[in-house]
């Protein structure tokens, strides 16, 4: 298998797969908001921390696995124990469920991406009524970018229990999602090869476009400075370091088994210890410059609102009380405020409710993530600008391509046992294998066109892999140190690299490490059995805003099923394996 087993044209392919993998849409819209909410500069702190006693070590242990074994995860953890078969299978399973739900999201980014090319923006201003008499209630009461989102986009029900049917433009934008990563694994390493220069290098050419833009727009300096202006105080937090640690194992895409079927594909004397370092810093290095491109543009979007409302305020005191056109500005309006309210207290008060109490740092502190950074905050700072219509089309095609380049290392994680299996390979070419995995996942990636798809989208994006990758990670840390043997690993790096590997790695493998994974799972379990009843948000279309809910029973069902399926595979592994060892044993001696 080692003769055939095809290999990267060169080592900067590989470096530049595992970059279009790692970085992806998390570190555009998760990163900045962690940022928000815990401290702004101050979050470096334990982010840096966090990536050299948890990302960097982790990340190496699976490039080293991959590159030692050369097979993909159940074959690599199969070659260190039989009874770890489980963990490669426990892999692929959290794989699948992350490419079920994962291309909704290039899907999305298509759709905004088509719409991009219209004059004015769709989502820049509200549509009509029936009577045409004016503006969509729904709309008025939400904005114009969350109503193209909830209505226009989504069509989304008012609850989970209510599934409406499949959203056909979506459901063509997933096939069309779908038929493009298929286009691009359809040769293994050799077309995925040439496509990871593009879905690696493009982002930052469109952060940099961006990051210039950004910072020429009015207010811009107003979200920077929000940004790097340290909070000290959230250092003393326990969730901002666990956050950090999140983000960065998260965010490296550890455990999903991607890494191992990227490194398999390496020359044995490759240097994986200098390329996993690489990877981190750029990854980490990358979700900066994405914060400091999001918050120039956070900056724009809440300077523009807050003048908006200050410019309200002034026509309706302007109008109310007969004032001279130019004479209430924003620097004297307070002080003209003050004055109103003692020379004319009854009028003043009647006025009153309707003023709007407009500030720039609760505009800048309101924290969103994930596609609601995306495809709401993102699209009302977008409208604004001028010519809006190139900036939108830059935008969603960087998102596309920071999804393609994640989605082409998820299906390698699925795509490379499968190939690796003699069975399975003896039956079908790589291409019809690639074909039905893309098939089967975009079939069921059609329950999230649906109305209540998107409530389906955040069970499947906040469940299907947390609990379960932890779990995996330290099964196998703990299973290269102490079941492997690391001095045994040790002696098969230096074989086969010609570096020896020194205390930092064997002090993070062995300890400090799993210690942390043990700490964040206790947290995320403790976290789970602390809330109680799982809700989710709501979108109500009669007041325009999202409500919390609690999941029905069967939601809960499927919740505890996608947590189940994936860790149950560990220990059940390990138990095929002991029960087939153990009838063979008895074979044996009945035969003696």
């Amino acid at each position: 298998m080692d003769e055939a087993r095809p290999l990267w044209a060169t080592p900067l392919q590989f470096v530049f797969a595992c970059i279009s993998y790692a970085v992806g849409l998390g570190n555009v819209w998760r990163f900045p908001y962690l940022c928000q909410m815990y401290g702004g500069g101050s979050f470096l702190v334990p982010y840096i921390i966090m990536l050299t006693v948890e990302g960097m070590p982790l990340l190496y242990l699976e490039l080293a696995v991959g590159q030692r074994m050369r097979q993909g995860s159940i074959g690599a953890w199969r070659t260190i124990s039989p009874y770890l078969s489980g963990v490669g299978v426990a892999s692929v399973v959290v794989s699948f469920f992350l490419s079920m739900y994962y291309n909704v999201i290039n899907a999305w980014a298509f759709w905004y991406l088509f719409h991009s090319f219209q004059d004015p923006l769709p989502w820049s201003v509200c549509p009509l009524n029936g009577n045409r008499t004016g503006y969509d209630e729904e709309c008025e009461k939400a904005s114009s970018t969350q109503y193209f989102w909830y209505r226009k986009t989504l069509n989304i029900s008012p609850s989970i229990q209510e599934s409406g049917a499949v959203r056909w433009e979506p459901a063509l934008c997933l096939i069309l999602a779908w038929l493009l990563v298929y286009l691009c694994i359809l040769r293994g390493t050799e077309s995925t090869g040439k496509v990871v220069y593009f879905t690696a290098l493009l982002p930052y050419c469109v952060l940099i476009i961006y990051l210039v833009r950004g910072l020429t727009l009015h207010g811009a300096t107003n979200g920077l400075a929000y940004m790097f202006t340290p909070k000290m105080e959230q250092l003393a937090n326990p969730k901002a370091w666990i956050n950090a640690a999140t983000q960065i194992f998260f965010s490296l895409g550890l455990g999903f088994g991607s890494l191992i079927a990227f490194a398999s594909y390496n020359e044995p004397s490759n240097n994986c210890q200098k390329h996993a370092v690489i990877v981190s810093i750029i990854n980490s290095s990358t979700s900066i410059f994405a914060s400091v491109v999001t918050f120039s543009i956070y900056g724009f979007k809440a300077t523009f609102n807050y003048e908006s409302c200050l410019n309200k305020v002034i026509l309706l005191l302007t109008n109310s009380f007969d004032l001279e056109d130019g004479f209430l500005t924003v620097s004297n309006l307070e002080e003209v405020k003050s004055y109103l309210a003692s020379a004319y207290p009854s009028k003043y008060s009647e006025v009153f409710p309707q003023m709007k109490n407009c500030s720039l740092e609760s505009e800048l502190e309101t924290a969103v993530q994930g596609t609601g950074l995306a495809f709401i905050v993102y699209t009302e700072a977008i409208k604004n600008m001028e010519v809006s219509q190139l900036w939108s089309v830059l935008y969603f095609f960087m998102l596309l391509m920071l999804g393609i380049g994640s989605m082409l290392g998820n299906t390698a994680a699925i795509l490379t046992p499968l190939t690796d299996s003699k069975v399975i390979s003896s039956y079908l070419p790589k291409e019809a294998i690639s074909g039905l995995v893309c098939l089967v996942s975009c079939a069921i990636g059609l329950v999230f066109t649906m109305e209540a798809g998107n409530y389906w989208f955040d069970i499947f994006n906040d469940y299907a892999a947390t609990l379960s990758l932890l779990l995996i990670v330290l099964v196998e840390t703990l299973a290269v140190c102490y079941l492997y043997g690391l001095r045994r690993f040790e002696s098969d790096l230096k074989a086969m690299t010609g570096h020896a590997l020194n205390w930092y790695w064997k002090a993070m493998w062995g300890g400090v490490s799993p210690l942390l994974i043990i700490s964040l799972f206790v947290f995320y379990l403790s976290d789970y059995i602390i809330t109680g009843t799982l809700q989710y948000q709501a979108w109500d279309a009669s007041q325009g805003q999202l409500v919390t809910k609690d999941y029905p029973p069967y939601a809960l069902a499927i919740i505890g099923l996608l947590v189940a399926s994936s860790t149950m595979c560990i220990p059940l592994g390990a138990l095929g394996t002991f029960i087939v060892r153990h009838l063979k044993r008895g074979d044996t001696a009945s035969v003696a």
